[in-house]
């Protein structure tokens, strides 16, 4: 049986030090991979090891009480929340690894909600309960109040800090000590007395949970029967996979202390893909909904979620069977591309090592090779009908560099590498300006693009020199209008006539784009529609105030005319363009600036400096709290205020401060700014 869950939490919680733990205690390594050392398994990229932190999220197997688990673990730095998307989008449980000094952090929040998004059953195991300032209590109402779930201990911290020495299971209503040596087990102990009336309270409170969400346990709770730890464990999975509570474990990993009770409530808590209700998907045919088992009798499904590079390989798509078997050599359909594709090999990954497999069934993650034209994304099919999985949303790019080569040969690589980066990372975006002759890349953060220009210069040994980061700017308009666009051209013989009206309306922000076709009695001919559209789009992308692309609009077709001979669909694509230009002059259109949710964790005495700094930079404080002399800040900052910020950080506090960043929303620009911004993009 299969259970599938990956590895969430920010960056340090210590996700990747978890896994190596996990690998270990399962047989899949004899040698625990240290992230400090550069000796990490799921760490196996050279800027992985360099950094000391996850980039990719890398997936492997394993076997726990003769369950094959499939494991991800996942980047938890901002930049790379691609990774985390898609991979929460093809798991069917997750573990969240929380620090027990940081408690909630800023980019647990984030995962969090992309977890909720997904419907995806969680367990909390919280980390470094030996590490000084570590507080068990503290981080579980951090994660009820922070994360607005309900969570439910089902171990109890042995000591802490220094003294931390082991766990109280409150299921089986005992205690385990855990030794040093990472190939001892764990000694079963009595709980000791100075704990006992701490272990009931909690118990009781687990039991009363429990039954306030399981018609089972409430039934035994009120007639006052005794609940046996098996009775315990079911409601436990029950309310877990409906996603009513969150189990709370705690260990130190670097330690090995907690490490095979957490594989245990993997197995007990978290679902197999039986466990999961059959996956919805499209009928390409008819557009109708369809519920298709997770069987391995039932037709072949799977949806691409992440395409590699490998340089030794060559393209690897990784795939989530959803049902029915598939096996190498054989010819699938691209359902999103219509077009088929043929498996020429299957792989099991283990992080960057392969193990080739004649078949994957349902339930599987496996890398596919020979797939040419699929995409992350993409769904792969057989039998009848087609159908179409949920695809993958990713957030749009918010910092720019121009990047150009360095010598002719480099010119001659450089495209089809950074095609390649793109294929792998959606959120990686390639643009060649014409007005400038430069080829501007787009990515989520500074630390993004620097890393994926470094797999640039180190993975495809191209020479390349890059500019500064810029912001990502966007426009948008503030009132409705209505305008024309007319193309009317006439050169003897047959010319070129389009005409249309539109109606254009600001959306909320986020919102992106709507087309909406409200003409009636034919007066444009319905093959030309799709053309009007396209020329909307192609002029949305270049924009009007500063050549920055037009978003959180709605467009509404509601008039026109055409031309029986003359019209054509160039002459409605330029007709749909040039509405939407006089549009969005006509709408007071504004520049939209992304806007950072800036979470700092400083000592008190460099607090005033701090928020001094913040505001500076056109931040709003949101919220200060206090823990143990330690100051957590949260605030919005533009993002354009923010290049080189962890420099100025560690230089205002002595470097004792910490920080994370993540993209909160657009915001319209100050006006002053954006006229020098306009004044800039005119030079």
């Amino acid at each position: 049986m299969y259970t599938k869950y990956s590895y969430h939490a920010h960056i340090d919680a210590g996700k990747t030090t978890v896994t190596e733990r996990v690998l270990y205690y399962t047989g899949r390594t004899y040698k625990i991979g240290e992230v400090h050392e550069g000796t990490a398994v799921m760490d196996w990229m050279e800027q992985e090891r360099a950094r000391g932190i996850t980039i990719t999220a890398a997936a492997t197997t394993c076997y726990w009480q003769e369950h094959r688990i499939n494991i991800i673990d996942t980047p938890g730095h901002v930049d790379f929340t691609a990774e985390v998307e898609r991979s929460l989008r093809v798991l069917d449980g997750g573990v969240v690894v929380f620090d027990a000094v940081a408690g909630v952090e800023a980019q647990s929040e984030v995962v969090w909600r992309q977890a909720n998004r997904y419907h995806v059953p969680r367990i909390c195991f919280i980390n470094k309960m030996d590490r000084i300032g570590a507080d068990f209590n503290r981080t579980l109402v951090m994660i009820e109040q922070r994360l607005k779930t309900n969570p439910l201990p089902v171990q109890l911290p042995l000591g802490s800090e220094a003294s931390f020495r082991g766990v109280i299971d409150l299921v089986e209503n005992k205690a385990w000590h855990f030794d040093a040596d990472p190939t001892s087990e764990p000694r079963l102990i009595a709980i000791p007395e100075s704990e006992q009336a701490r272990c009931s309270q909690f118990r009781g409170m687990l039991i009363e949970k429990l039954a306030e969400v399981d018609d089972d346990i409430m039934l035994a709770y009120l007639n006052g029967e005794d609940i046996t730890p098996a009775e315990l464990k079911l409601a436990l999975r029950r309310a877990t996979l409906a996603n009513k509570v969150v189990p709370i474990l705690c260990g130190s990993a670097l330690r090995n202390k907690g490490i095979r009770p957490l594989l245990d409530a993997v197995v007990d808590y978290l679902p197999s893909p039986l466990d999961m209700p059959p996956i919805r998907a499209t009928n390409t045919k008819t557009g109708a909904e369809i519920a298709r088992s997770a069987k391995d009798d039932t037709p072949f499904s799977a949806l691409a979620f992440k395409v590699v590079a490998d340089p030794f390989m060559g393209r690897l798509v990784y795939l989530r069977v959803y049902s029915g078997v598939v096996r190498a050599g054989v010819q699938v359909l691209n359902a999103t591309r219509g077009k088929k594709e043929r498996i020429g090999r299957l792989l099991l990954m283990h992080a960057n090592h392969r193990e080739e497999i004649a078949e994957a069934d349902t339930g599987a993650i496996v890398a596919a090779i020979g797939l040419k034209n699929t995409f992350t994304g993409d769904t792969l099919c057989q039998g009848s009908p087609p159908i179409l999985l949920e695809t993958i949303t990713f957030p749009e790019p918010v910092v720019s560099i121009a990047i150009e080569p360095k010598t002719r040969v480099d010119n001659d690589r450089i495209g089809e590498s950074l095609h390649k980066l793109a294929e792998e990372d959606p959120t990686f975006k390639v643009d060649y300006n014409k007005e400038t002759g430069q080829t501007v890349i787009s990515g989520m953060g500074e630390l993004h693009l620097e890393v994926l220009v470094g797999r640039l210069l180190s993975e495809f040994n191209v020479g390349a020199k890059v500019g500064k980061p810029w912001v990502a700017y966007k426009e948008t308009i503030t009132v409705p209008v209505k305008t024309e666009g007319k193309f009317a051209r006439q050169s003897g013989g047959h010319g070129q006539y389009g005409d249309v009206w539109i109606e254009l309306e600001p959306m909320e922000r986020g919102r992106g784009f709507q087309f909406v076709n409200a003409l009636k009695g034919g007066v444009i001919p319905k093959q030309y529609i799709p053309a009007i559209e396209a020329g909307i789009k192609e002029a949305m992308g270049t924009g009007v105030v500063a050549g920055y692309p037009v978003v959180d609009i709605k467009v509404t077709l509601y008039d026109g005319s055409y031309h029986e001979v003359d019209s054509s669909d160039i002459a409605f694509k330029m007709a749909g363009s040039i509405a939407l230009k006089s549009g969005v002059n006509k709408a007071n259109p504004v520049l939209l600036e992304p806007v950072m949710k800036l979470e700092i964790v400083t000592p008190e005495e460099f607090l005033g400096d701090i928020i001094g700094d913040i505001n500076s930079r056109r931040g709003h404080i949101e919220a200060i709290e206090t823990h143990s002399g330690t100051n957590i800040i949260r605030s919005l900052v533009p993002l354009a205020e923010m290049f080189g910020y962890t420099t100025d950080l560690r230089s205002l506090t002595q470097g004792r401060a910490t920080h994370s960043m993540r993209f909160y929303n657009y915001q319209v620009l100050p006006p002053v700014l954006a006229e020098k911004i306009k004044a800039t993009e005119r030079k």
